[in-house]
């Protein structure tokens, strides 16, 4: 095949015959350009080779052949079009009258010309009919002797055979949808007339765009046919060739494979890496995967470990068949424990750390000692002696005296009432979570029944994994469930090295190979714990899944405790204190919500029992006792409910 213009290949192109491989002749380059404008190819070179799968008409052109006027009109237009002339124009009147001899055919012929006519006697309008009736001598010269039909009269004109056109044998034809005059191939490059449209010839200049594949191009390439470059169709000598089209895994995963999936790596995402386990290493340029489908559990949890200077993360599957027992949270300040309370589920916590709130000797707020038992209840507001309000939190303080009365509804009312303390936001003490779970859960159970940030120790290992890192850790913080997809891959040269891959955060580009004899049908052992980078772990944390966790509560700044320990030395001991909530619950609730299991003032002795060691720590009384001169408690208790 001589090389065409892509256009000219393309409007003679049957769409039945596809694909075709084309090469290009003389290539094109589009100067500034960054290889596309507008989504569509605009640079080729001199041999490039061209897979052509499918052809779209984009829009069609239609140009006035006597002004050069043009009209763009989409694809799906309404309106026939009927053909006028003979597939050839004539630049004279003798060209005409020659070929139409040669054809045996005999006068009159119709013909036209897309430029007006002038003669001695009239103007011929341009795409006017007209009919030549025969050939004249005149004066030692030869002349057409031509019929005018204006549809009113008709007028005899004679032009010299040397009369200069273009003119156009007149042919009308059947009217017809604008896909089939594009389609016949005996119609190109003829004089259309249509009704809606102004002109009464115009010419048809179909635009198409090419869908086609090209080596080492990982998506269809798309390209005007009006691109100034020419092809030839070496379909017939190109039946050996292979088309590399590159895929990344996510498009992989979007279609659904067909898995398992043979695959060479060509390309890896630029950035820091990502996991910090041995198979990371490996995933280099030329390195032969197998992509077996899609993991499931289709869910992770992003954990940290607790009680390292440093801690590490872990991204652990769904999939992990350990066993992890609750562990106690630690709150350094009153902030942490406002912001691991969460509504409908309680708070039990046993004080760790001396904690006395100097300058603020009321009844509610106190101080605190090693192996003080409290409930925490809910967030408020107290009005001090000095006119501030200060952030509090509403707390129970929990006694053996209110654990055996417990089932005596009126008498731990009573208790519960006097027994309430509010916790300044700002006092810096120490707290351990009081729990008598010793339940042994899988990863699924624990997530199904408690909420997380949670934390938690491994009693048990993976049994599959034999490098289960997650044990050796004193804690575990299990920080938020993340649901991704993930694709289960392994190494050729080592099918026993599974590991999970999230096409969202490491694309690769892969290229698809054929399947080697003798590989495994599936996965054998997958990695379900994989360590994580520092900076893979903080971008994690920016993902809206993290949106949930609300970040803990600014703690008060100190000023306010250095400005009612000046106002506490001028007032009363005896002076009255307000409490307003946040909420619209009440200070003192009438009942008591049950939080721990029966068993839990056994199981929780060592927390409880701590106060029985105290040595040189002031006793804290209760605030029930009469015979206590030094504190007059149960006037000031009068006083705080008058205020309430």
């Amino acid at each position: 095949m001589e090389p065409v213009s892509l256009q000219d290949f393309v409007c003679a192109l049957d769409l039945a015959s596809l694909p075709r491989v084309l090469r290009v002749c003389s290539g094109v380059y589009f100067q500034g350009s960054i290889y596309e404008i507008s989504g569509n190819e605009c640079c080729l070179s001199t041999g490039d080779l061209i897979k052509v799968t499918q052809v779209r008409l984009q829009k069609v052109v239609c140009e006035n052949p006597g002004t050069g006027q043009t009209i763009e009109i989409p694809p799906n237009f309404c309106g026939h079009f009927s053909p006028l002339t003979g597939p050839q124009s004539y630049e004279t009147l003798e060209e005409l009258l020659s070929a139409a001899t040669q054809r045996s055919r005999k006068l009159p012929i119709s013909f036209m010309s897309t430029h007006k006519i002038t003669t001695e006697t009239r103007v011929v309008p341009r795409d006017q009919p007209l009919l030549l009736k025969d050939v004249e001598e005149y004066h030692r010269t030869y002349r057409a002797r031509c019929v005018l039909d204006t549809g009113t009269q008709h007028f005899t004109l004679y032009l010299p055979l040397s009369q200069r056109g273009p003119f156009w044998e007149w042919e009308p034809g059947a009217p017809r949808p604008l896909l089939q005059a594009l389609q016949d191939p005996t119609l190109s490059d003829r004089l259309f007339t249509c009704p809606t449209l102004p002109w009464q010839s115009l010419l048809l200049r179909p635009q198409y765009e090419i869908q086609a594949i090209m080596h080492m191009r990982r998506t269809v390439v798309k390209i005007p046919s009006t691109l100034e470059v020419d092809v030839e169709d070496v379909t017939a000598s190109s039946q050996h060739i292979h088309f590399i089209q590159p895929l990344l895994l996510s498009e992989a995963l979007a279609r659904g494979g067909p898995f398992p999936l043979s695959a060479e790596i060509l390309e890896v995402p630029e950035g820091p890496p990502i996991f910090l386990n041995p198979w990371a290493g490996f995933l280099q340029k030329g390195q032969r995967l197998r992509v077996h489908g899609l993991a499931s559990p289709p869910w992770r949890i992003l954990v940290s470990t607790k009680g390292r200077k440093v801690p590490r993360h872990f991204m652990v599957s769904g999939a992990y068949q350990g066993k992890l027992r609750r562990r106690p949270r630690e709150f350094l300040t009153a902030c942490d424990l406002l912001g691991a309370l969460q509504p409908g589920q309680p708070l039990r916590v046993v004080a760790t750390k001396d904690c006395e709130v100097e300058g603020l000797e009321t009844l509610s707020l106190t101080s605190l000692a090693v192996g003080d038992r409290l409930e925490v209840l809910r967030p408020g507001q107290a009005h001090g002696a000095g006119g501030q309000d200060i952030d509090v939190l509403v707390c129970q303080r929990l006694s053996d005296q209110a654990e055996e009365e417990e089932e005596e509804e009126e008498d731990y009312e009573e208790i519960e009432n006097e027994d309430q303390i509010l916790l300044p936001l700002y006092i810096s003490s120490s707290f351990v979570e009081e729990m008598s779970d010793n339940r042994r859960y899988s990863l699924g159970d624990l997530t199904a029944q408690f909420s997380l940030p949670c934390e938690v120790k491994v009693v048990a290992k993976d049994g599959s994994q034999p490098a289960d890192p997650l044990p050796s850790f004193p804690g575990l913080r299990l920080e938020e469930k993340i649901m991704e997809p993930f694709l289960v891959v392994s190494f050729d040269s080592n099918p026993d090295m599974c590991f999970e891959l999230p096409p969202r955060w490491l694309d690769l580009t892969v290229v698809e190979t054929e399947q080697q004899p003798g590989q495994p049908t599936g996965p054998s052992l997958v990695a379900t714990v994989e360590e994580l980078t520092e900076s893979f772990y903080y971008m994690l944390r920016k993902l809206p899944a993290f949106e949930n966790q609300p970040p803990p509560p600014r703690p008060p700044k100190g000023q306010g405790l250095s400005g009612q320990k000046k106002q506490s030395g001028k007032n009363k001991s005896g002076q009255s204190c307000q409490v307003s909530e946040r909420q619209q619950a009440p200070l003192l609730p009438k009942a008591k919500m049950k939080t721990l299991p029966q068993g839990a003032t056994d199981s929780a002795g060592m927390y409880s029992k701590v106060a029985a060691h105290r040595k040189g720590l002031r006793h804290t009384k209760p605030i029930t006792d009469p015979d206590d001169d030094e504190h007059d408690y149960e006037e000031i208790h009068e006083k705080f409910q008058n205020t309430l």
